[in-house]
This record gives C-alpha cells, sequence and structure tokens, in this order.
C-alpha cells in the first residue's frame, strides 16, 4: 500500500507517524505554541529526529466550538512558515490540514506534498477539482456540519454503516476526477461523542473494506481525557492505548502531538506480527 508524495513512493504497508504542527492561537491541546517561525522549525525538527514521515501543518483551528477565520488570515499564518519549513528542511513531506482549495493549491505550490481535509470537499464545492489538479495525495476526513455546528449532528441510525457509506461516496467521486491516491480518516471526535468515537474505534476493520490507506487521530482528544476527567495535558498515555488499538486493528498513519511514544507504539507491536 504506497502513495506518492513529490515523485517518491512512501509504503504504508508498515505503519508511519503524522506528526502535527498547529499554527493556530486556539488549538485544543497546543494553540499558540508554534506560532513564530523560530520555535516551529524547532518541534518540526524534534518531529522528525523522533521518526516522524508526515509534518501536518494546520492554521485553522477545527477543535469544537472553534472561531472561524479568513482564507487571507489562513494562508497569513500558514504560506510563511511552511516556506522556512521547506527551506529548513526541503525533504519533509508536509500535510496540510486545510479544507479550502485556494489554500489547498498556495500549499502545495510552495512545496507541500499532501492535502488533509477535515471536509472531505463539502466546505469547499472546488476541492476534490483543485486536488486532482495538483495530483497529490488526499486525506479525506468524516465529518457532519462545521466545527463551529458539529457538535449538533450526532444522531446516526448505524455509526459504522453511515461513515463507510460516506467514505464509498467520495472515494467514487474522488476517483472520478482522477484523485490517485487517497486516505481515509473515520473522524475521532467530529460530529460524534464519546460512545460513537469508542463504537467506530473498536469497528475500525470494517473501514478497510475500501481497500485505501486509514488514518487514525485520537492524540489528546476528548474521547480521551473527558472519559479519563483529565485533560488534554494529562491524555498521553490514554492516546498510546488508543493508537495500539488502532494499530492492531489495521491504521496506516497515526497523526499525533506526541512523535516518539507513537513510534514506540508501532515498533512495539511490530513483535507480534
Amino acid at each position: 500500500m504506497q502513495i506518492n508524495c513529490k515523485g517518491s513512493l512512501v509504503d504504508l504497508s508498515t505503519p508511519k507517524v503524522m506528526g502535527v504542527l498547529n499554527l493556530t492561537p486556539d488549538s485544543f491541546y497546543d494553540g499558540g505554541k508554534y506560532k513564530d517561525a523560530k520555535k516551529a522549525l524547532l518541534q518540526v525538527e524534534k518531529m522528525l529526529t523522533e521518526g516522524a514521515t508526515f509534518i501536518d501543518v494546520g492554521a485553522y483551528s477545527s477543535r469544537p466550538g472553534a472561531d472561524h477565520i479568513s482564507e487571507s488570515e489562513e494562508q497569513k499564518r500558514l504560506i510563511p512558515i511552511l516556506v522556512e519549513i521547506l527551506s529548513e528542511f526541503p525533504e519533509v513531506l508536509i500535510s496540510v490540514d486545510t479544507f479550502r482549495s485556494s489554500v489547498a493549491k498556495e500549499a502545495i505550490e510552495a512545496g507541500a506534498s499532501l492535502i488533509n481535509d477535515i471536509s472531505a470537499g463539502n466546505l469547499d464545492d472546488n476541492m476534490l477539482s483543485t486536488v486532482a489538479k495538483l495530483q497529490v495525495p488526499y486525506v479525506m476526513m468524516h465529518m457532519k456540519g462545521t466545527p463551529q455546528t458539529m457538535k449538533q449532528y450526532t444522531d446516526y441510525t448505524d455509526l459504522v454503516e453511515e461513515v463507510n457509506f460516506y467514505f464509498s461516496e467520495k472515494l467514487s467521486q474522488a476517483r472520478s476526477l482522477g484523485i490517485n491516491d487517497c486516505i481515509i480518516d473515520p473522524g475521532f471526535g467530529f460530529a460524534k461523542n464519546t460512545d460513537q468515537n469508542y463504537t467506530l474505534l473498536n469497528h475500525l476493520e470494517a473501514l478497510k473494506f475500501h481497500d485505501v490507506p486509514l488514518l487514525v487521530g485520537v492524540s489528546r482528544k476528548g474521547m480521551i481525557y473527558k472519559l479519563l476527567q483529565t485533560t488534554p495535558q494529562e491524555a498521553l498515555n490514554g492516546t498510546s492505548v488508543l493508537n495500539t488499538i488502532a494499530i492492531q486493528k489495521k491504521a496506516n498513519i497515526l497523526r499525533v502531538h506526541d512523535v516518539k511514544e507513537a513510534r514506540e507504539v508501532i515498533q512495539l507491536l511490530a513483535q507480534f506480527n
């Protein structure tokens, strides 16, 4: 199972780690920590040293109820630091976390390698056609509503079946446009309550039906710290537990804030295959 990133084939049959770099002031765990280039570069260096294959850079906070910002504000936060990262680490594979086609286009043209879209094209009608033209891998996530409204949309008749149907439709649409490398993300915490998140994790292997790579992002999320009655800062142990389960259930990419610990999960589980 491979994806083509800027002409290099990345083999996902062995699980990989995607390190999170938030360039936002209000992300739920590390908001405001990496707003300037120097701190961002140090964090990228740390994550690459610890074994990240991808760095996922986002400038729009998608936590529940986060402030909506303009496209120009998102670009202003993202592009200068993206350019700095690629200048310092020219070989790095950068994933850009955006649902806006204009931001995606500018980021790929600046040297990013793939697009990670929380809305799978639902929040920008031009996103899928833009990704097709750019010929880059595309992470499509399951979500209903927007980051501002998604907590209202947690009614499902059969969650796993509905998520599978959603991806069947989205993958068909993407392939018809010529997007070759698609990755699916179940969207833990997005239009799903705590019980629904665990239902989805418990049935994660059902999503392998689509025969595309599977990305899991549970790092320090509410499904961990709310259940344990703690905080995002205290949720690393819980994150490692759920990442372990995700890898056992055939996840191909772990999207995390803590790269070293995720790499250790993958390394230890490799001894049992």
